[in-house]
């Protein structure tokens, strides 16, 4: 394995068992590899890779998102565009702004800020679908997702694409591996079990109306945990030695924060483990600025 990504840690004198997979250092490579290949791109065609954000109303979460995504394009020198909607803002107006951006060279990629305000909520799918597929760095454009299934070239969710990205920098074995994903949500349950089949795992995806979840998840070398239950995977759930990908956030009280998997009993189990916070969520953005540069190599290819 690459020690240079783990760091063990300890607790009250007692080092863990098992190696932690820390966000940080993941995500900074993932960062420098995006700025290598925007510079490839300003010293081909002489442009940015641009991004464009749009929110709609005054989501307080959603505000620091945008935020942290302008920070991330200026440190990388992408062109960045934030563009604020109010919370009266219409269908039609959106899917104008929309529009405009898909026919903007300077915007290589574009993404809405999700939730969108409860008037525009019945409308998400249309809007998402709005963005033209090229463009989509969220990847969840049907086209993007049907590209995905089908093992052909697309922009990949952010989220499951990261876990993927860190599974092979900190060079934990996905070929062969039997692989377990707890969750089969559109943003991250399903996309997983496709990039992990990609990677020729075999992979068994697990939900509410699963039967003998711990006997399933006891076989597994890796678990990607995506069900948003406070510390639902417990040690007794894990074989021994296992990778343990903790996508869950869950606010248990005004300034904690758990993930889906009990660390402080699995740690003591697992191979490997992300902490949540300061794991896979630090991910998210840096596979942004990645799916903001592969849209724009893809587009100006064919310029």
């Amino acid at each position: 394995m690459i020690e240079a990504f783990y760091k063990a840690k300890s607790k009250a004198g007692v080092i863990m068992s098992a190696k932690l997979l820390e966000g940080k250092v993941f995500a900074a490579k993932l960062r420098e590899e995006a700025g290598k290949r925007a510079e490839a791109i300003r010293a081909k065609y002489g442009v940015n890779p641009g991004l464009a954000v749009i929110i709609v109303g005054e989501n307080p979460a959603s505000q620091v998102y945008v935020r942290n995504k302008h920070k991330a394009c200026t440190e990388l020198g992408f062109y960045s565009e934030g563009i604020e909607m109010s919370e009266n803002t219409t269908r039609e107006e959106l899917l104008a702004e929309i529009d405009r951006l898909n026919k903007d060279e300077k915007i290589h990629g574009i993404l809405v800020q999700l939730p969108l305000p409860k008037a525009l909520q019945p409308y998400e799918s249309e809007v998402l679908e709005a963005i033209d597929p090229l463009k989509d760095v969220d990847g969840f454009h049907p086209v993007n997702v049907g590209r995905m299934a089908t093992g052909q070239q697309s922009l990949l969710p952010c989220t499951p694409h990261g876990c993927i990205r860190m599974l092979e920098l900190a060079d934990i074995p996905m070929d062969g591996a039997n692989a377990v994903v707890i969750g089969r949500s559109n943003i991250v349950g399903k996309p997983m079990m496709h990039l992990l089949l990609s990677r020729n795992a075999t992979v068994t995806i697990c939900h509410s109306h699963t039967k003998n979840l711990a006997e399933i998840t006891r076989q597994a070398d890796i678990i990607v945990a995506a069900v948003g239950k406070p510390k639902f995977v417990t040690a007794d759930m894990v074989k021994p030695g296992a990778a343990v990908i903790d996508v869950g956030i869950n606010r248990i009280a005004p300034k904690k924060l758990v993930g889906d998997v009990d660390f402080d009993a699995v740690k003591e189990v697992a191979g490997a483990i992300t902490p949540v916070p300061g794991g896979v969520g630090l991910l998210t953005i840096a596979m942004l600025m990645q799916n903001t540069v592969a849209a724009a190599e893809m587009q100006l290819a064919d310029k």
